[in-house]
């Protein structure tokens, strides 16, 4: 299943307060798809460990 991570964008009225507020909520939002991306990386590892072991 692939999934796009959501990343926010600065809002129309562009001013400084809106870009700060977009970045910080784009590092948040990064830092959950890095973490669900190591998550499914981690699952598919030991999934495949397992088919391993049971065709032994």
């Amino acid at each position: 299943m692939d999934r796009d991570c959501a990343l926010a964008m600065v809002e129309d009225s562009g001013d400084l307060a809106a870009l700060e507020a977009a970045y910080m909520r784009r590092g948040q939002q990064i830092l959950a798809c890095d973490a669900a991306r190591a998550l499914a990386v981690e699952t598919l590892k030991r999934e495949r460990g397992l088919r391993e072991n049971t065709r032994r």
